[in-house]
């Protein structure tokens, strides 16, 4: 029985794919006939037109108390006694003078009974009555089975449709995944659903099928609402706007304020994003609640309020009733409130501090409470508590709080009371790996390998390097593909470069892919971007965050921190970018949202405002004020989108270990109240270039934790220098990170010197893992390509190194016994945690070691 039913099936398929060759009729209309056997209820939609019909779903009301379950060949809604059917996809088109037999659908009812106010399509189930409504010029028919959902594209017209686009909301905390012909994105709640490239077109009188797109959702009983194709509804039925705001009433007024309260509003067709309130003709503010406090308003003065919805796509409703409120006079009363008293802590985030305090007293009463972060005003609130958010993390704050009457006299500030916001982390320590944009290449490490290697499991955070900066617009750079230039002391070597192809243009093979699916091709995000969101897919507390700039990216920064404009212009198009995922198309790539979702923050890697960085960097001499004026701006704008999405965004940067380099640049006490996070340079102390510049004559430690006391040069780099520059400034230490090299630097031609080559003569960089990077190779590199290298541990200065003789080559890196001392040491002064300079050089060991020094 089980191979005769799958056989009929198939043939029903069959023929359902078949009649979808002719074209779809506006005029046909189909009929359903109701057929009930004991509780079993049966719908047989039948079509007596001459053409197929694709897309139709049936309403009807069933008696109070009786539901609707067991659906087979469609699934079923109810919503009181309203029950929605939608049918399943092989029976969504129904063909030409034929029905939905033998596969029409059925149900069971709680109890026999009868549906009444069926309509198929919006007319009546019998045929009687007004026909249905014509066809909307497109529409997209939802079918869904378990877990499993689709959307069939309908184009009505007589002329081709070219692209198309599906968004719609989900319940909170289902997700979309596994687009089978098409793409998905999702952001919150909202998913959009594109086209693959052989559906994106859809002919006249034509539709989807059979490939029409398909998805799995990650709840069983959830299902698409506010479905929009090409922003009109999904159904093609007219967009209604909300409902007026009712009740609008004034709970307080003062002599310079008027409190206002309304009742929620009715949604129409979308969601209600908020509302929009006015003083006369006037818009006065835009909440998202359904209250607001009016200022600057002027004593004795009446005033008229009206207030209107706003939906999700901006259409507003009528005025709500209007309100007139005069305000108080503020002669009438001189005597301010007591002062509020027991002002106390009660909770805390890396975020927010929430307060409480006791109730003020007033001889005309109290209109509300002002809070303040030491001289600022924070917040204010008309209750006896308040949680101010925005704050930065592992950072004190002092608060006070003041009250203010209805004739707005205001009370003397309460006592203080401070308080420390928590860690970025939550507790334990933070492991901060790079990953490198162009390892897909030579080094032929892939997001997967994060996975196989064991490290993504152990790693909080992952900073994907890097992002430009585009020379002409100033704004950050997408949707290029450009190398550098082979010169690394070319001022211009990375001007407009870019490699938005290793991003989310490249498709990747099963075997380079973290789930083991490869990419089609066609997807609108593929390449590195893409394994990033199924890497968060799988480790869903990591966090990733884009870098922006580097060493050969940095020479703009200068430009875009100049002024007020250029900084928020610059911060606005990075968000655009990478927080919101509006990615420029690239090889039929990217497109608004693809990448939404993706980075968690933004990390800024400016190399160096105020000094020498790459050849042809930009200096200016306000570079150190304009960089906290830069950063600033970035937390103020990442801010103000966690007020729309409630995401908070982290923001991070990789910092000099050089003293010099942070006096020119960095005022560490202003930065630290935006920044999460300083990746303090640990490595590079000392090294050959791959040109032979920088200190090609002397082999010389690159991460040691002390100083080395036979260090000869004049300035002593080690990690504890570095760090300790930053503690000196007043950064609490939970904001800082210590830098671990995943990778060599090399000389040749080391004399021994009695001292196994340390701070000897050399001849030159040493031959690097590539041809173009000499002085430089990965750990695990290093250690297989360099023949008869000894690895060495000094215990004095905290420094591993090896040496394969004399007048051969000498290596500084990292290992795990230094990770092991390192980490430590970083625990002991009650750091946050480590920063790894980048993740293709470890086989598994040294991120291993790593955890297991912070556990």
């Amino acid at each position: 029985m089980r191979r005769l039913a799958s056989a009929l099936l198939v043939l029903a398929l069959a023929a359902t794919f078949a009649a979808l060759s002719s074209p779809a009729s506006a005029a046909a209309r189909l009929t359903a006939a109701f057929i009930l056997t004991g509780t079993q209820g049966k719908f047989v939609v039948s079509n007596p037109g001459t053409t197929p019909v694709t897309g139709w779903s049936i309403t009807f009301d069933l008696p109070a108390g009786i539901t609707v379950g067991g659906a087979q060949n469609a699934t079923t809604t109810q919503n009181g006694t309203r029950v929605k059917l939608t049918p399943a996809f092989y029976i969504n088109t129904v063909r030409a003078n034929g029905d939905t037999e033998p596969y029409s659908p059925t149900f069971t009812l709680s109890a026999a009974a009868q549906p009444v106010s069926c309509t198929i399509n919006g007319a009546n189930c019998d045929g009687s009555g007004d026909p249905p409504p014509p066809d909307a010029p497109v529409t997209a028919t939802y079918s869904g089975s378990g877990t499993q959902g689709r959307f069939v594209v309908a184009n009505n017209t007589d002329a081709a449709l070219n692209g198309w686009s599906i968004t719609f909301d989900l319940p909170a905390g289902v997700t979309a995944s596994g687009a089978q012909n098409g793409s998905l994105s999702q952001s919150g709640r909202q998913v959009t659903l594109s086209p693959a490239h052989y559906n994106t077109t859809v002919a006249a009188r034509g539709t989807t099928e059979p490939y029409s797109p398909a998805f799995t959702l990650s709840s069983a009983s959830a299902e698409p609402e506010n479905c929009r194709i090409n922003d009109v509804r999904c159904d093609g039925a007219a967009d209604t706007p909300p409902g007026a705001p009712g009740n609008l009433r004034s709970p307080v007024k003062t002599t310079r304020t008027v409190s206002l309260a309304w009742d929620a509003a009715i949604p129409g067709s979308l969601p209600i994003s908020g509302y929009q309130v006015y003083r006369g003709a006037d818009l006065a503010a835009t909440v998202t609640g359904t209250s607001t406090t009016v200022t600057g308003l002027t004593s004795n003065t009446e005033y008229t309020f009206t207030v209107k919805t706003r939906d999700r796509k901006g259409t507003l409703s009528p005025a709500s009733a209007a309100l007139k409120v005069t305000t108080n006079n503020a002669g009438d009363d001189t005597q301010p409130p007591t002062v509020p008293a027991n002002l106390r802590v009660t909770g805390k985030s890396s975020s927010g501090v929430s307060l409480a305090w006791d109730a003020s007293t007033d001889n005309r009463g109290i209109a509300g409470y002002e809070v303040y972060t030491g001289a600022t005003l924070a917040t204010t609130v008309t209750g006896t508590s308040a949680t101010v958010a925005g704050l930065s993390p592992s950072t004190e704050y002092t608060f006070t709080v003041k009250a203010r009457d209805v004739y707005d006299n205001t009370s003397a500030a309460s006592d203080a009371v401070k308080a420390s916001t928590d860690d970025i982390i939550g507790s334990g320590y933070a492991r901060i790996g790079y990953f490198v944009q162009w390892g897909i290449y030579g080094r032929q490490y892939f997001v997967r390998n994060l996975d196989t290697t064991g490290a993504a499991a152990k790693l909080t955070h992952l900073n994907y390097a890097f992002g430009n900066i585009d020379p002409v617009n100033l704004t950050c750079l997408q949707g290029v593909t450009k190398g550098t230039t082979g010169n690394p002391q070319d001022p211009s070597q990375g001007d407009g470069a870019g490699d938005a192809d290793a991003d989310y243009g490249r498709p990747m093979s099963a075997a380079q892919s973290v789930d083991g699916v490869a990419d089609t091709g066609w997807e609108k995000l593929r390449g590195n971007y893409n394994q990033l969101r199924k890497l968060k897919a799988k480790y869903p507390n990591l966090k990733v965050l884009i870098s922006l700039g580097g060493w050969t990216y940095s020479k703009y920064f200068s430009d875009v921190a100049a002024t007020d404009a250029a900084r928020k212009k610059f911060v606005s198009s990075c968000i655009d970018t990478y927080i919101k995922g509006n990615l420029p198309l690239y090889n039929a790539a990217g497109g608004p949202g693809s990448a939404a979702g993706i980075f968690d923050g933004i990390d800024l890697d400016w190399e160096w405002p105020g000094s020498e960085g790459h050849a042809g960097n930009h200096i200016g001499p306000n570079d150190k004020a304009n960089n906290t004026l830069l950063i600033a701006e970035f937390r103020k704008q990442l801010d103000a989108l966690t007020q729309e999405t409630g995401k908070r965004y982290q923001l991070t940067a990789f910092t000099p270990a050089d003293p010099a380099k942070v006096a020119a640049g960095w005022d560490l006490p202003e930065i630290a109240k935006s920044l999460d996070i300083f990746n303090i340079q640990g490595y590079d102390f000392h090294g050959a270039g791959s040109d032979n510049s920088w200190e090609p004559n002397r082999a010389g430690h690159q991460g040691n934790l002390y100083t080395d006391t036979e260090d000869p040069y004049p300035f002593k780099f080690s990690v504890e220098n570095a760090v300790d520059v930053y503690l000196r400034a007043g950064v609490n230490p939970r904001k800082l990170t210590i830098g671990l090299a995943y990778y060599g630097r090399g000389w040749q031609g080391v004399a021994d010197g009695g001292r196994s080559g340390e701070w000897q003569s050399a001849t030159g960089a040493a031959p690097g893992q590539f041809q173009d990077e000499a002085g430089t190779r990965g750990y695990a590199n290093l250690l297989a390509g360099v023949p008869g290298c000894a690895v060495k541990h000094d215990e004095q200065s905290v420094s591993t190194y090896c040496f394969t003789g004399n007048g051969g080559q000498w290596w500084t890196f990292d290992d795990a016994w230094s990770i092991g001392k390192k980490t430590a040491w970083l625990r002991s002064k009650n750091l946050l945690g480590a920063m790894i300079w980048e993740m293709s050089g470890d086989p598994g060991t040294l991120t291993t070691a790593l955890d297991a020094g912070l556990r």
